[in-house]
C-alpha cells in the first residue's frame, strides 16, 4: 500500500497522533483512571476466568521472554465486557512494556494509522478494539507492517514521486472484535494468535463480585455476591457495574452491607431479572412473540419497533440471548425459543401474568 504524504505534514500529524491515542504504562496509578480502569487486574492470578486461554498465554509470553522478541499478534474475540481490553493490559504487565490503546473508528485517515505505528517502540502493544470496524486502507497499511515491521510510503508529487520503505520496531499488535467473521482474511491470518473469550460462569462471576466489592470497600456477603453474579449475564463489565448500583442502594436503604435479599431487592428494583435480562431484552422478545407470532422476523423491523439501533440489538441484546437459547437466528430472521416463552411466563399463546416477573 503506498500513501501520498508531504513530510513536513506528517511529521506535524505524527506528533498530533501521538496526543491523540492513549498509552497505559504498567507503572500507572489506579487513582488516575476511572471506575473500570481502577478494577482492572494486572496479572494473570487476580484475572478472573478464561482459565485455558491464560495457560496458553502464559506459555506464548514465557516463550517469546526466552526468545527475547516480542509476542506474536494477538485476535481476541467474543461479546463486549468479557475483559479483552483488561486482558491486554495484563499481557503488557507481564511482558514489562507499555501499551497504546486506539479504536479502529479513530483511525480513519492514513496519517493516523500512520502515526501510531511511527511511534512505537520494540516491544510495544499495540491495541486495537472494534478492530472489524477498520477501513480498508488502514487495513492495507497493517499489513506490511504486521508481517514484516516495514510501513511503505510515497513521497512528492507527479515526476517527484519517491518510494519510501521505512523499517518500524517490533511491536504486537492485539486486536479486539465482538465480530470476528467481519474481519477480512488477509488481516485475520496475520495474527499467529487467535482466541475467542467465552461467558462466565456463575461461580466466576461471584469471584470477580467479590474482588471489586474489596477493592471498593463494599461489605458483601457471599451468598449477596451470588445473587448479583446469576443477573449479571456471564459478563464481567455488567457484574461490576450492578455492584455499585446495589451498593448504593444497600447505602441507602439499609447499613451498607449487600446481602442476598438486598442485592435481590435492588436488582428488582432496576428491573433485571433472575436471569439477568432487562427492559430492553424483554421487550424485544415480547414484541417477537405477541406482534410477529414468535417469528422469524428481520433484525431491522426490531429495533425500529423497539426505537433501538441495530448496532445496539446485534452488539449488546442478541450475544447472550442466543448463548441461552432464548433467541434463534435464522436465515428469514429472529425467532423466539420455548425457553423465551417459559421464562417469560407465556402459556399457550397467552401471557399469565403471575408467572410474569415484570
Amino acid at each position: 500500500m503506498s500513501i501520498i504524504a508531504d513530510n513536513n505534514e506528517f511529521q506535524n500529524n505524527t506528533i498530533m497522533e501521538k496526543k491523540k491515542h492513549s498509552v497505559i504504562k504498567p507503572e500507572c496509578s489506579d487513582n488516575d483512571r476511572n471506575f473500570e480502569n481502577s478494577i482492572r487486574p494486572k496479572s494473570f492470578e487476580s484475572y478472573i476466568g478464561q482459565t485455558a486461554l491464560k495457560e496458553t498465554l502464559k506459555i506464548s509470553i514465557a516463550a517469546a521472554k526466552k526468545r527475547g522478541l516480542p509476542l506474536d499478534h494477538l485476535l481476541f474475540y467474543g461479546p463486549p465486557g468479557l475483559g479483552k481490553t483488561t486482558l491486554a493490559g495484563v499481557i503488557a504487565e507481564q511482558m514489562g512494556v507499555d501499551i497504546k490503546i486506539t479504536s479502529a473508528p479513530a483511525l480513519e485517515r492514513p496519517r493516523d494509522i500512520i502515526g501510531i505505528l511511527m511511534s512505537l517502540k520494540g516491544g510495544e502493544i499495540l491495541f486495537i478494539d472494534e478492530i472489524h470496524r477498520l477501513n480498508k486502507v488502514a487495513e492495507e497499511i497493517l499489513y506490511p507492517a504486521m508481517e514484516d515491521f516495514f510501513l511503505d510510503m510515497t513521497t512528492g508529487k507527479s515526476q517527484t514521486v519517491k518510494t519510501l520503505r521505512i523499517p518500524l520496531p517490533k511491536f504486537t499488535l492485539i486486536g479486539a472484535t465482538t465480530k470476528a467473521g467481519e474481519l477480512s482474511g488477509p488481516l485475520r491470518d496475520r495474527f499467529g494468535i487467535i482466541h475467542r473469550l467465552e461467558f462466565y460462569t456463575e461461580e466466576e462471576l461471584a469471584r470477580v463480585i467479590t474482588r471489586t466489592a474489596g477493592i471498593l470497600n463494599i461489605e458483601i456477603t457471599e451468598e449477596g455476591a451470588k445473587a448479583i453474579a446469576k443477573r449479571s449475564r456471564g459478563t464481567p463489565r455488567i457484574a461490576n457495574r450492578l455492584v455499585k448500583r446495589v451498593s448504593d442502594y444497600a447505602l441507602v436503604k439499609h447499613d451498607g452491607k449487600i446481602t442476598k435479599d438486598i442485592a435481590n431487592k435492588s436488582l428488582d428494583i432496576l428491573k433485571i431479572d433472575n436471569f439477568g435480562l432487562d427492559n430492553t431484552d424483554r421487550s424485544l422478545l415480547k414484541l417477537i412473540i405477541e406482534k410477529y407470532d414468535g417469528g422469524p422476523v428481520g433484525i431491522e423491523t426490531i429495533a425500529a419497533a423497539i426505537g433501538e439501533d441495530v448496532r445496539t440489538i446485534e452488539d449488546v441484546c442478541e450475544p447472550f440471548l442466543l448463548q441461552s437459547g432464548l433467541l434463534q437466528r435464522t436465515p428469514r430472521g429472529r425467532k423466539i425459543s420455548p425457553a423465551a416463552y417459559r421464562h417469560l411466563g407465556y402459556k399457550n399463546g397467552e401471557i399469565n401474568e403471575q408467572q410474569c416477573l415484570f
